[in-house]
């Protein structure tokens, strides 16, 4: 339907990913309430969104990901990094590694100190609660009755016990449960995988909920811009296949993530001025922090070559790989039901920090890209760990390349800008160096870990510069405060206009120490009950 007579809905929520998706159920359980959920990318039917090994199918894929380059990176010798995001329904949440890792406690009581009134541990932890429906854990952390399907990993290779039995035998505790609050130790990982089948939130929480007549879902549609009356938002202008529309609701939110909640903002004239007014944007309200703040985790992967039978990579390359797809397309066991890791430590980089603040993400494999830019097992027994610095100094920021919706915004991240962002990373590489030099990973390696563990530091921050990767978690480009200069207030609501919240991982107050994707769905959650906290109250 075009600008005449277009629909109207009591709710029209932008961005079908991690959040957007459980805003969609929670917010259509009512069937009095009409709710339309937007979504830029198509509906989820590829079988590749549905087997947790598909991940490395999607990670490139133009019609499934959004597949943003970030601008040059200064303290990465000026690398621009690759930053898949999702873009169908699912969202990230159908792309990503598939880990369940909600963060230290901390991180959330830091949010309420910070001003974000009702974050804290205490305050979240019911709504992670309220998603899960885990399989194998339980007690007063865990819940079992809800939509998101968690479990432990069908495969334990023998590889990842080896790394968790060498971090052990450095001291590290092991530890069976990973988000029992404690979180410091090396253990076996969760994922957001049911019986063998990838769990994104469109499955999740989407599926139950699409025959609800009160629930119009639009795939294929990119936002453009909110639409005003004043400074109230009374809708949001949208293309479908060329055409543009209108859709007309009491409330809007934006849930498009880090990258896209702060680019619509800034099309719809919210945010940096005189930023808006270069791309001939007219202002509505001068709010500076749009696109600021921007955090995200890196990452640096070492790579060991292992003896024959020691990593999966000769067990999925070829003709190989044929009983392993029969015994999951049969019994949805085996290989292909791997997530990206299979086990993490979580340690601290020094005595002075409280508590993790590096994680270090382990593969019994590896990977290597064809000349068509295709990724796929590398031709060597390899494994991997990946060395992640949990809470980065450095933020960096998103903003617009024009004011056409369709180009990509620009961003960068500004990694390893601090000195003691440089020290973690280290210490955290040091770190992998003495696991793998561990005996239960040492005696199965055929060559020597590079960097050997003599290096200088001068030459481990050389390797990391060279080598570091974004973890794909961006966050925080539309900051959550009690203060003014915070984009959106702690009930969610973007400052200086009515009728519009923002409900994503773009509202952090600061990264997580962790995967972002639980904590993502906890803030859908969290935001729909405000919404509907409000809506209440009148």
């Amino acid at each position: 339907m075009g600008r005449e007579g277009a629909p109207a809905y009591d709710l029209v929520v932008v961005g079908a990913g991690s959040a957007g998706c459980v805003l969609a159920n929670r917010l259509s359980e009512d069937p009095r309430r009409r709710v339309l959920l937007l979504e830029a990318g198509p509906r989820d039917t590829s079988p590749w969104l549905s087997i947790p090994a598909g991940t490395s199918k999607v990670f490139f894929h133009p019609q499934l990901n959004w597949g943003y380059t970030s601008e040059p990176e200064p303290n990465l010798d000026g690398r621009r990094l690759y930053w898949p995001r999702g873009k169908a329904l699912g969202g990230s949440s159908a792309v990503n590694g598939m880990a369940y890792v909600r963060g230290h406690p901390a991180d959330y009581d830091r949010w309420r100190q910070k001003g974000a009134v009702g974050w804290s541990w205490n305050d979240v932890l019911p709504y992670f609660k309220r998603s899960e429906r885990n399989v194998n854990l339980g007690g007063e952390q865990h819940a079992s009755q809800g939509e998101l399907g968690v479990s432990d990993p069908d495969v334990r290779h023998r590889a990842s016990a080896a790394f968790i039995e060498a971090a052990q035998s450095l001291g590290v505790p092991a530890r069976k449960d990973l988000n029992d609050g404690e979180q410091e130790g090396v253990g076996f990982l969760q994922f957001t995988i049911r019986n063998g089948v990838r769990q994104s939130t469109s499955r999740a929480f989407l599926a139950p909920a699409r025959g609800r007549p009160n629930l119009h879902i639009v795939t294929e549609a990119l936002a453009e811009r909110v639409l005003f009356e004043g400074r109230r938002a009374v809708g949001v202008a949208y293309r479908r296949h060329g055409e543009l529309r209108d859709a007309r609701g009491g409330e809007i939110i934006l849930a498009g993530g880090a990258i896209n909640s702060p680019q619509i903002l800034m099309l719809s004239g919210i945010g940096p001025a005189e930023h808006l007014r270069e791309h001939g944007v007219e202002v509505l309200h001068d709010l500076p922090e749009v696109g600021k703040n921007l955090q995200d985790h890196i990452s640096v992967t070492l790579r060991a070559e292992m003896q024959r039978g020691f990593s999966i990579n000769d067990q999925i390359a070829g003709p190989r790989l044929a009983p392993h797809v029969l015994n999951y397309l049969l019994r949805r066991k085996g290989l292909l039901t791997l997530g990206a890791s299979q086990a993490s430590a979580f340690l601290r980089s020094g005595p002075h920090v409280e508590h993790p603040d590096l994680q270090i993400n382990f593969r019994p494999l590896s990977f290597a890209f064809s000349k068509a830019g295709k990724m796929q097992p590398d031709r060597i027994p390899a494994v991997t760990a990946s060395v992640v610095h949990l809470r980065p100094q450095s933020t960096g920021r998103v903003w617009l390349a024009s004011r056409d919706p369709s180009d990509a915004p620009k961003m960068v991240a500004n990694y390893l800008s601090t000195a003691e962002d440089r020290r973690a990373i280290l210490a955290g590489v040091r770190w992998g160096q003495r696991i793998f030099g561990a005996a239960p990973l040492r005696e199965r390696m055929s060559k020597p870990l590079e960097p050997t563990s003599d290096a200088t530091d001068e030459a481990l921050l050389a390797f990391s510069r060279a080598r570091a990767a974004s973890m794909c978690h961006p966050v925080s480009t539309c900051r959550m405060g009690g203060d003014e200069g915070s984009v959106v207030d702690p009930r969610l609501r973007v400052r200086g206009v009515e009728n519009l919240r923002v409900v994503d991982a773009s509202i952090m107050p600061d990264i997580v120490s962790g995967n972002t994707n639980a904590p993502a769905i906890m803030i859908g959650e969290r935001g729909a009950a405000l919404i509907l906290e409000d809506a209440k109250a009148g």
